[in-house]
């Protein structure tokens, strides 16, 4: 399906350069002066019907420039204008196209100047053949043009009723996601950050009195409080995030973004709690070398991993993690666990069928695909490797 929309506007984009072309061909055998009707008519016809934005160009600029064309096309001669008026119908037609798309897709208040260069072409086109015939006048001038100002003012008005039919289609999903991120917020608050602060005044109640345990196990409960106030923390700005995003042109990240600078920390937090090896190689350079998007998603793959680590693999007896540039320049950030002592769990030999898994990894390809990266997890020897590479693209 996500390759099917490509093939289309490819097949769209051939079929609108070869409807132009053929719009040349009857110029081979007329006159040399309908070469400039044909070429305008070929112009708006690809114009119109091709699919938007080609690189850099976007509609707005096509449909100007065709618009800007066509009225200096108006004031030149280009002879008897008998065989030219083969082309004025096709060129009519794919300007009032060309109006349309131009009033329903163009953003913001550009869409009253494109439409308005549009309009003025569609309207004075006429005056190309009025203006240089010695039989017409000003009268007929004026006649066509008003003539020529109906089909417009419709196709405006087409265009005018589609774009609130879209805009009205929006709203209604934008409204939709609101709701979703309010239940979501209320979820967390009622639920998880519930949970989440009973085990905290457990683990701070267990510290209480002199009789409070071993030294580690003092330490261990004071890890699991620190690391349920984080998660608090974390939840909190979450919350707050999905009840502000509302009226928002662009949505912040839930959470402060994070960066290979901090996977230090990260990795002491996590052996401070597992009983594995754990140890990190980071290439000088790399940390603060791509964007903040991209930096944000390479933590957080990394912080999936060890949460997968601990929480799929607890007799892992070595942890790696790498964070390094490759020969063409991209960030490639792994993380390896050399699995248990003993024989791999069932649910590590067949990854299609881990139990309770696999939707943080997903999400964090779609991040890394956002940022022009790709992520892969799968088995590695005798335990498992994830990992995330960030192309050049990615980077700043």
């Amino acid at each position: 399906m996500t390759g099917g929309a490509p093939a289309r506007r490819g097949r769209r984009r051939a079929w609108s350069g070869a409807a132009a072309a053929a719009m040349l061909l009857p110029a081979l055998v007329s006159p040399p002066g309908a070469w400039l009707p044909a070429v305008m008519a070929a112009l708006a016809l690809g114009v119109a019907t091709a699919v938007w934005p080609v690189g850099r160009v976007s509609l707005a600029r096509a449909a100007s420039g065709l618009a800007v064309l066509s009225l200096a096309a108006d004031t030149v001669s280009f002879g008897k204008a008998g065989p030219a008026l083969l082309w004025l119908p096709f060129e009519t037609v794919a300007l009032l196209v060309l109006l349309e798309r131009a009033v329903r897709h163009v953003p913001g208040p550009r869409a009253g100047l494109v439409g308005g260069l549009t309009g003025a072409a569609v309207v004075l086109l006429p005056l190309r053949f009025t203006l240089h015939a010695p039989q017409t006048g000003l009268k007929e001038s004026v006649f066509l043009a008003a003539l020529a100002f109906v089909p417009a003012a419709g196709a405006t008005g087409v265009g005018l009723y589609l774009r609130s039919l879209d805009r009205r289609r929006a709203d209604a999903v934008a409204l939709a996601r609101r709701e979703q991120r309010l239940e979501v917020a209320r979820d967390l608050h009622d639920f998880v950050a519930h949970e989440v602060t009973g085990i905290v005044l457990e683990a701070q109640a267990a510290q209480l009195g002199e009789d409070g345990g071993l030294p580690e196990h003092r330490a261990l409960l004071h890890r699991i409080e620190q690391a349920g106030l984080r998660a608090l923390d974390s939840m909190d700005r979450t919350v707050a995030t999905l009840r502000a995003a509302e009226g928002r042109a662009e949505e912040p990240p839930p959470t402060r973004p994070h960066g290979l600078a901090e996977l230090p920390e990260l990795l002491d937090r996590f052996g401070a709690m597992a009983a594995a090896e754990v140890t990190l190689s980071l290439e000088d350079g790399v940390a603060g070398a791509l964007s903040r998007e991209a930096e944000d998603t390479a933590y957080r793959v990394v912080l999936e991993a060890l949460t997968n680590v601990r929480r799929h693999a607890p007799r892992a007896g070595r942890v790696e993690v790498c964070a390094v540039r490759s020969a063409d320049g991209a960030v490639e950030v792994s993380v390896t666990d050399g699995g248990p002592a003993g024989p791999l769990p069932r649910a590590r030999r067949e990854p299609g069928r881990r139990p309770g898994g696999g939707t943080g990894l997903a999400a964090l390809a779609e991040r890394a695909g956002a940022v022009g990266g790709a992520l892969e997890a799968g088995p590695y020897g005798q335990g498992w490797r994830v990992s995330c590479r960030l192309p050049v693209s990615a980077v700043r």
